[in-house]
């Protein structure tokens, strides 16, 4: 899940030419490390693997809950932190009305969470 949200984020901004925001630019500093991280922490599955994928984890998924509350318009805009740029609210994709950039990101964050919860319940059943 981590690299097709780092390949999505990637093709986003390279190929289809989005800018990213400074909310997308956390994200995405969040996001790319946990490629290495897991791939490195499964082969041999080692605790050290949810040490430090989870911090990583959590931070962007509330990052990425935070761009989707301005992205909804549930925050007002002045809490937005993208002063100068292009705004944490620019609508670029908007799939079945409600499918966006920040919307994938938050799901990736909770796809990858929920992920390492299974895992990390297996790894200490098999211990």
């Amino acid at each position: 899940m981590a690299l097709v949200a780092t390949l999505g984020s990637l093709f986003f901004s390279e190929v289809m030419k989005y800018p990213p925001c400074v909310l997308c630019w956390y994200q995405r500093i969040c996001m790319y490390p946990l490629v290495l991280i897991i791939i490195a922490g499964l082969f041999p599955l080692t605790k050290s693997l949810f040490r430090f994928s989870l911090p990583l984890a959590l931070v962007g998924w509330f990052i990425a809950f935070y761009h989707n509350l301005l992205y909804y318009k549930i925050l007002p805009k002045s809490a937005a932190p993208c002063v100068q740029g292009i705004s944490c609210t620019s609508i670029h994709v908007e799939w079945l009305g409600f499918v966006t950039i920040p919307f994938l990101s938050f799901v990736a964050f909770s796809f990858i969470l929920i992920l390492q919860f299974i895992v990390f319940r297996k790894y200490q059943d098999e211990k």
